[in-house]
């Protein structure tokens, strides 16, 4: 049984008629002071999920941005136990977000894989992406998870056929993340008609709600996507701002965080003049 916030908020999005926006932040990224300030202001600037990054010391999947951040967090002294302490502090305001935390195996394993498990959901963590473990290693932790609380979310490429699909989703939960270019995060823009024919086909497959994420880093971007999927997802172009603000200023100025929240606002308002796929 997981938590069911993100059920609930994918049927609250469809109830009004609209998708949501995901917005991706990496854990102690600038500072941990900043980052928990950046969570406490997503939801009211327009973000409906939170995916929230475990810093790791080879984001291979991940380009160029997001590998800079987990450097920026990792030097300020974020581990496994200060990301779970930063859902803990964004719980105590905030019940009804949907927090997923994404990253790689290797974190978690060292952490120790049961007491993750028991200690994400203590903290109010409703679902994991973990992008190096395939649907042949369900067993390492996809399962465990899910039979203690957690939703496990897959990842579809450009590149993952029919045949791969059907051994991607038994045990896929929350929603369905496609990746809407091949290569590494951040790296491409995608195109909105190819995506779209590709999230057509999805949805022959599975009833999950279908999250649509990489290379999206406008409110033009936002909105093209929007159009067709149940959620859009943007990471790069939000660590790209903080990048840009730290080349200017502390990480504890709050014009940092400020510039944050007004690029989700912005990415927002595309997402949200849209209308939710039939």
């Amino acid at each position: 049984m997981t938590s069911g916030r993100l059920e609930q908020r994918f049927a609250k999005l469809k109830s009004i008629g609209r998708p949501g926006l995901i917005t991706f932040v990496t854990a102690g990224d600038p500072a941990e002071d900043a980052c928990s300030s950046i969570l406490q202001g997503l939801p009211s600037a327009g973000a409906d999920i939170i995916e929230l990054g475990m810093p790791f010391t080879d984001p291979m999947a991940d380009g160029p941005a997001i590998q800079a951040a987990s450097v920026r967090a990792l030097k300020a002294g974020a581990t496994m136990h200060s990301t779970l302490s930063l859902v803990r502090n964004f719980r105590a305001t905030d019940t009804s977000t949907p927090v997923v935390l994404m990253g790689y195996f290797n974190p978690i394993f060292v952490y120790g894989r049961d007491r993750f498990i028991q200690d994400a959901i203590a903290s109010g963590v409703d679902g994991l992406i973990v992008v190096d473990l395939p649907p042949e290693e369900d067993e390492e932790l996809c399962l465990p998870a899910k039979q203690s609380g957690l939703d496990f979310i897959r990842l579809a490429t450009p590149t993952t056929d029919d045949v791969r699909l059907q051994q991607i989703l038994p045990n896929a939960s929350g929603f369905l993340y496609y990746v809407s270019v091949t290569g590494i995060t951040g790296d491409k823009s995608p195109d909105a008609n190819t995506v779209q024919i590709a999230v057509e086909r999805l949805r022959q497959h599975t009833k999950l709600p279908i999250a649509v994420g990489f290379g999206i880093r406008n409110s033009e971007q936002a909105y093209a996507i929007a159009s067709f999927s149940d959620a859009v997802v943007v990471g790069s172009a939000i660590v790209d701002q903080i990048k840009s603000d730290l080349d200017k200023m502390d990480s504890r100025n709050p014009k940092l965080i400020k510039n944050v929240l007004d690029l989700v606002k912005t990415l927002a308002s595309g997402v949200q003049k849209t209308t939710a796929p039939s």
